[in-house]
Order: structure tokens, then sequence, then C-alpha cells
């Protein structure tokens, strides 16, 4: 029997290996206490949320302050003598409030105070914070409790006694998964993942493009290409910020940098399964531009599904800048399935021929998230619209670019 690639070998793999744990695993409500500090915007809890979960939060101060010239106490209710700013994470809740954020698509924060309770739509992440424009504004510590009720434990706890398992969660997302890869490998089942197309509508704007700035995309490579040369896919977006602000707005969107080996995702797989986590960092190929390889590649599924359906893209700085801002050259497609590398014979991934819809959705995104200052459609010279990828699979396009300003 023909070696398998290892693509292929590692869906098998990591499937096989979910199966296992899903024999063994059971899921009990998980408590935990998270330290929360007015010194940092943000704290990582360090807890990821399944749909269905329920999430009981709960806070007190921990340490004794007494308020002198430093700063009031910090207080999960808000600090009464705080005066309210516009530019607070979340300007409906009081000042220096305990506050949550999902890492969901455009997702807002959300006011704990001193107790709350969330039931989760959607695979998140939890981070805690205080309701606050600037660090240290507030003398002291919260301490925050934190019970996740994973989905159906608090209905089966009441009829029987019992928490519902693991088992029952990895089942459902592996057939979710199973589906997905039979839909766009084979046209059977119902296709189950994040469609390209659903994008919300983008709100561009009709000012022209600066000349120069058009000046400096008319020079970009059209096409990214492989380590052999073969040209793939298009260039369709461009990014104009700093690398720490593409970074914080991709966080913010909910995109996960990418594993950069087969051999690290079924690894990190298998553990993160383990410690009751999704894994949502499937590896990408390497492709280049400007004579390199990718600086970053992320990506957007849901978990296990990714496996074989998954949006994703990769970035690269380009070799100028705009207006002093670095600008950021992006070339994204929606993953479907499996196909045959009509370079090799090997099994590769399925793109989606329709790849503007990639397009819209890295751009809707960000503009769910609150990131994007403006987005403008760009017709460059000699634009792509209907080519092949590197594995020699066909898709077509507008030949547009999604010029996007972040904030």
């Amino acid at each position: 029997m023909r070696r398998l690639p290892i693509l292929l070998r590692a869906y098998f793999t990591f499937c096989f290996c979910v199966s296992q744990l899903c024999a063994q695993a059971t899921v009990a409500a998980q408590n935990i206490t998270v330290q929360v500090s007015p010194g940092q915007i943000w704290t990582d809890s360090g807890i990821d949320l399944q749909s269905g979960d329920t999430v009981e939060i709960s806070a007190t101060v921990s340490s004794d302050h007494q308020a002198d010239s430093s700063g009031p106490a910090c207080d999960p209710k808000g600090v009464a003598s705080a005066a309210k700013t516009a530019n607070l994470p979340l300007p409906s809740a009081p000042a220096g409030a305990l506050i949550a954020r999902l890492h969901t698509q455009g997702a807002a924060p959300l006011l704990v105070g001193a107790s709350s309770e969330f039931h989760i739509a959607e695979p998140s992440h939890l981070m805690l914070g205080m309701n606050a424009s600037s660090a240290r504004f507030c003398q002291g510590e919260l301490a925050v409790k934190v019970r996740v009720t994973p989905a159906g434990t608090a209905t089966t706890s009441a009829s029987n006694g019992q928490e519902t398992s693991r088992s029952q969660q990895l089942k459902s997302q592996l057939a979710t998964a199973a589906d997905i890869f039979m839909s766009g490998q084979f046209g059977m089942g119902k296709e189950t993942g994040t469609s390209s197309s659903s994008a919300a509508a983008l709100k561009i704007s009709e000012t022209p493009l600066d000349g120069q700035l058009r000046k400096s995309i008319d020079s970009l490579p059209r096409r990214v290409n492989d380590q052999f040369k073969n040209q793939g896919d298009m260039v369709n977006f461009v990014i104009i910020g700093s690398e720490k602000d593409v970074q914080a707005a991709l966080d913010a969107a909910s995109w996960h940098v990418a594993d950069t080996s087969n051999e690290n995702a079924v690894l990190n797989a298998v553990m993160q399964t383990y410690d009751k986590k999704d894994y949502l960092a499937m590896p990408m190929s390497t492709l280049y531009l400007f004579g390199r390889k990718q600086d970053f590649g992320y990506e957007m599924a849901e978990p296990i599904a990714m496996v074989a359906s998954r949006h994703h893209f990769r970035i690269w700085k380009a070799p100028f800048t705009w207006k002093g801002s670095e600008v950021w050259c992006g070339a994204g497609t929606h993953d479907i399935g499996f196909a045959k590398d009509k370079r090799n014979g090997s099994v590769t991934h399925k793109i989606d021929p329709a790849v503007d819809g990639e397009r819209e959705n890295i751009g809707s995104s960000l503009q769910k998230a609150n990131k994007v200052k403006t987005l403008s459609y760009y017709l460059p010279p000699n634009p792509v619209q209907d080519a092949k990828n590197a594995t020699g699979d066909g898709y077509h396009s507008d030949g547009r670019l999604l010029i996007i300003f972040l904030q």
C-alpha cells in the first residue's frame, strides 16, 4: 500500500487520538481563581470555552487598601470617585468595574461587576480586566472566581447527579469535521462550516486612494508562488498598520496563528484535546512573495472541523511604507476539503474557487471587531481574474484588492 502523505496521515492520526480520548475523558465543572490587577488592561484567565458552556464569575477585593493620594481602592462594581472617560473599553459600564472579553468574532466587552453569569454561544477564550482607559488608576487587586459548567452538565446533574462527558462534545465535533470533509470532497452531506459568503456587507469608502499608495500597490506582485516558482494564490488584500496593530486586530477578530509544521500540529492537537481545549492552529504550507516566505499565517474555523475546512491567509510585509505606516500584502483562500496535488499526486487542501468570498470574510471580521478605520477596493493594472493555484486548482476573482486601513 502506498504511504499516505503527511497531511492525510496527520488528519487520521488526529481523529484517532481524539477518538481514543473520547472514550475516557469526563469533564467536571471547572473552578479557578484569577487575580486581576489594574497594572494591565486585560488578564488572560487561561480558560477556553465551548458552545453551550455556562460561566459564573464573582469578584471581591483581594487586598486591603485605604484610599490615599495614590488613588482609590479597586472595586469590581466600579470606582465611585473615578470620572468616566470617553475611551473606556465598555463606555456603558462604571469606570473601574470588572469586565470580561470573549475572543469571538466582533465580541465587545461584557460587564461582570461583583457577579454575573454568561451562556457561551460559540468557542471562546476568557479575558478579564477593569473598565479603565489606563493602567494603575486604582489600588489593590481583584480576586475573581470563575466556574465553568460544560454544556449539558447542569441538566444532567439535576436528573441523575452525573455530569456530561467531554466525549459527547468531541464526538459531535468530529462528526462535524467528517461532514465538512465529505461535503467538500465529494459533494455529500450538509456543509456545516462557516461559509465565506456569510461575511457581513462591507462598509466601503468612496474616497479615492492616495496617488502614491496606488502607485506602490501597482508595483506589487499579483500572485504568490511555491518553492518551485509555481505561481499560486492571488494577492487579494492589503493591510496598512504597524505589526503590533495588525497582530492585535487579528487577535480581536478571532484569527489564530497557524502552526509551522504538521508534526507540531498532531502533537498540539493531542495535548490540547487531552487538556480539554480545542485545537485551532492547523499548519499551513509555506508560500513566497518578494522572494521570501510569509511573515505570518492566520486561520479561523470551528474546533476540530478545522482539519477539513478553514478560512486562512498569509501576509508579507511590503518593501515600502505609506505615510510612515507599514504595509502588509495578503493572500486569502477558504479550504473546503482535500484534493490531489497536481504537482506530485499527493494530498493537499482544496480551496473554494470563488476566492473573493474569503477576501470579504477577512475584511468583515476586522470590521466587526471595530479594528477598521476605512475599507477601499482597488483594481490594479493586469488584475488576476482566472488562474490556478500552485497545486493546480482553478479559482476566479473580480481582480480587486481590498485595502484595509486599521484604526
